[in-house]
């Protein structure tokens, strides 16, 4: 149902907006708090900011309350609501994967709730009651359907709920139950004749269906980014419950681990992935795992991973983007509040009437843009990005315009940043390769990173895998090359890191007016800027977590997963790269990487044998 067309990276644990990631939603479970009349309960609509949210609610005989909110615009439905509060008309409940709390009061009738959003930015958000009265007598498509739809290798089972109103219009709704995404609402639903068809806005889907004689199978298809695919459905008794991601068990905790002792205590904490798990045999799956600890140097691989293995490294490369606009700061060459139009080609977008999108506000994530362009429609689902050229990407822009909303929450954008990474290079008059070789590459000494590969570093380039171990692809990217074309070995990925630990220690490889300025753009580079998820704040491009002290990010292509933080505090930092892209269950790269991290500081580490 949903490929992983617009996935350079999937945020860990908490989440972008209310949720950037379609592939990992947290199911409902139950709250139970005391309450009182009027009744609360049923499904209510609502909209944050740009947002469109639904949240229902389920009251018991007892008074308790259940609750769970979707995000339909980013994907992200099913996500759990707890420690629910009521007295009198006062009413709050918290979200805890997005850090998020709703506080407020309810009508007296029930139908509103009239409150107050909290993820770092209260916002105002009022909720109200989903009017929707059933038709006396259902269409002869109303109902549960079910059916498999082949996509990447798997076998995907899509379950479409139709109702209709008292006036005959048709509504639906659609789960990817193996893919944990539910509750994704239809548009354009129409029944004419035998004939049935729907658009899924969120990613861009559209079915097209007969109805059979009998009334029990539409048989059709479905399209998505310009590939069509047979989906026939069958009617269903019952509906099918999605079943819940298992919450992760973790390992004991146990006295920090110091970088040399650290191989001897993944060997035994990978036992069973490498056994018969994401790195066993036949997955074709390899990792390399770099670490360096109070300057002491170690990198370790496992499965089909070498010593000089070639990965993408996906949305780690937004960080690289960032570090490139920090030189051009420091080397007067931008500001960081010039509006993005004015790096721009003339004329390819007009001068807003009000703020204009910045340089700092498409590093940081507040742009307002969108997580993906609406005119993203790859020929060639396998290799998605390659025919994204900067004319696409102009063309999305004059349509959308750089105006900056009055109020922008951190909302995770490829597209922003392959703007922003496509603007740095017009200003330099270089593409954006030869920029990062100028600006960074050479700067640290960095000879096996890069975006093209030579064919000495194609034959070390290790062959991705699908979340599901199916063969993939390797991703070329043009005009969102800023976003996450880089790849690179976990080796020059470490000289990385430790520049990031100790900006004023660089040593720089060459003698370059880039050379020059690449201590002072780190620093610059590492300095919080805004709110990002929950607690954690925004540099350029990384994340930081005040809870470890963890400057982050990760990446994901369609065949590639990986992870990396540095922690200045207490010096140390690692990297995970992985050549299998994201699971049912989320990133294996994530995991192992907050692994590393927690058994470096003695916590409870999250278990990497269960994934």
């Amino acid at each position: 149902m949903f490929t992983t067309l617009d996935i350079l990276s999937l945020p860990r644990r908490t989440a972008i907006g209310l949720l950037a990631s379609v592939l990992v939603i947290t199911m409902p479970f139950s709250a139970k708090a005391q309450t009182a009349s009027p009744l609360v309960s049923g499904d209510y609509i609502g909209t944050l900011g740009s947002l469109h949210l639904r949240l229902h609610l389920k009251s018991d005989a007892s008074g308790g309350l259940d609750g769970t909110i979707d995000s339909p615009d980013q994907g992200a439905n099913g996500i759990a609501c707890t420690d629910f509060k009521r007295k009198d008309e006062a009413l709050s409940f918290s979200v805890p994967s997005v850090h998020g709390t709703w506080r407020g009061t309810i009508s007296v009738d029930g139908k509103v709730l009239t409150g107050t959003w909290d993820q770092g930015n209260p916002m105002p958000l009022v909720f109200t009651s989903d009017t929707f009265v059933p038709a006396e007598k259902p269409s002869s498509v109303d109902g549960t359907w079910l059916g498999n739809l082949q996509a990447g290798g798997a076998s995907l089972r899509i379950q479409v709920r139709v109702k209709s109103d008292r006036s005959g219009k048709e509504y639906c709704s659609l789960d990817s139950l193996d893919q944990h995404a539910t509750g994704l609402d239809c548009s354009a639903v129409t029944f004419s004749g035998d004939d049935f068809t729907f658009d899924i806005p969120v990613v861009k889907g559209h079915y097209a269906g007969k109805l059979s004689p009998d009334g029990n199978v539409l048989a059709g298809t479905w399209s998505q980014n310009n590939n069509v695919r047979p989906l026939t459905l069958a009617r269903q008794k019952e509906e099918i419950a999605a079943k819940p991601i298992p919450p992760p068990a973790f390992d004991a905790a146990m006295a920090p681990v110091q970088a040399p002792d650290l191989k001897s205590v993944l060997d035994r904490d990978l036992a069973a992935a490498l056994k018969s798990g994401e790195l066993a045999p036949g997955t074709g799956a390899g990792v390399a795992i770099a670490i360096v600890d109070h300057g002491v140097r170690q990198v370790f691989y496992y499965g089909a991973a070498k010593e000089d293995s070639i990965y993408e490294i996906g949305s780690i490369t937004k960080t690289f983007t960032g570090l490139i606009l920090s030189q051009m700061v420091e080397q007067n060459k931008v500001k960081l509040e010039d509006p993005v139009r004015e790096l721009l080609p003339t004329g390819t977008v007009g001068k807003p009437a009000g703020a204009e999108i910045t340089l700092l506000d498409l590093a940081t994530q507040h742009s307002g843009l969108p997580r993906m362009p609406d005119n993203f429609a790859p020929t060639n689902q396998s290799n998605p990005y390659a025919d994204y050229h900067a004319a696409n990407m102009y063309a999305f822009l004059a349509k959308h315009g750089v105006e900056k909303p009055e109020k922008t929450a951190f909302v995770y954008s490829n597209y922003g940043f392959g703007l922003l990474g496509q603007a740095l290079s017009v200003r330099a008059g270089r593409s954006y390769p030869e920029l990062l070789k100028d600006e960074v590459l050479e700067p640290l000494g960095m000879h096996d990173t890069t975006v093209a590969l030579s064919p000495e570093q194609q034959a070390r380039f290790l062959p991705g895998h699908t979340g599901d171990h199916a063969p993939a692809h390797a991703w070329d990217l043009d005009a969102f090359a800023g976003a996450g074309a880089i790849r690179s070995t976990a080796s020059d990925m470490l000289i990385y890191l430790e520049a990031n630990l100790h900006p004023g220690g660089v040593k720089p490889a060459n003698g370059s007016a880039a050379a020059k300025t690449i201590s002072r753009a780190i620093t610059q580079d590492h300095e919080l800027r805004g709110e990002a998820m929950g607690p954690q704040k925004v540099a350029l491009a990384w994340l930081y977590d005040p809870s470890s002290g963890n400057y982050w990010h990760n990446g994901a292509t369609g065949g590639f997963s990986s992870y990396a933080f540095f922690n200045p505090q207490r010096d140390y930092a690692a990297v995970v790269l992985l050549n299998t892209g994201i699971g049912s269950q989320g990133s294996f790269a994530d995991r192992i990487g907050e692994h590393v991290s927690e058994r470096l500081v003695g916590n409870p580490a999250i278990s990497l044998g269960d994934y």
